[in-house]
Parts: C-alpha cells; structure tokens; sequence
C-alpha cells in the first residue's frame, strides 16, 4: 500500500508558507531544502517541514492539499501550531519518518 502525504513547509516561524504533497516525505523535504527544484521555495527560502499528514489514497491526499490552498493564512498557522507549537522543523529533528504528527 502506498502512503502519500500533504505537507507545510515554512522559511520560519509565520514566514513564507508553501503547501505540497507527495508519496515521499523524506525525498521531497531534502530536495526543497537543497534547492533542487527551481520556483517558489528556492525563491523564497521555504525550506523547514512544519506539518505534515498522511493519507492513504490519492485522491484524499490530492483533496487535502487542495483545501489548506484555499484556507485563510491565519487558518493554516493554526493547524501547525495545534501540533508543531514551536514550528520546529520536523525534517531537521529528525521526525519526519518516524511518526505522524496529525491523522
């Protein structure tokens, strides 16, 4: 079974917000982090993971993201401080693979 994830990642704490998703968490957060792909977070220096939920389908992950696109800011700043108060970036701690923050 294939997991796909919707993540937040940050350039800080209520800095530049960039939501994504994908079937790799650990592949995506490093390629962002190391400016692999040009665009938005490279422009932008939005590198740090501060939310992240799994889903099991696709389409569930694809409506997901969809939704927090659409949210107000002050929305989205709370759902990463409901579990990541701190906004500690959950790649860097190493966190990313080990649990899931938010179900």
């Amino acid at each position: 079974m294939k997991i796909f994830y919707v993540y937040i990642l940050a350039s800080r704490r209520n800095g530049t917000l960039y939501i994504g998703m994908t079937s790799n968490l650990e592949e995506r957060c490093y390629a962002h982090r190391e400016g692999l792909y040009d665009g938005f977070t490279k422009k932008y220096g939005v590198k740090q993971l501060v939310y992240y939920q799994l889903c099991e389908r696709f389409e569930t992950a694809v409506n997901r993201e969809k939704t927090l696109k659409r949210w107000r800011r002050q929305w989205k700043i709370d759902l990463i401080e409901k579990g990541n108060p701190y906004w500690t970036d959950l790649y860097h701690q190493g966190n990313c693979m080990k649990f899931n923050l938010h179900s």
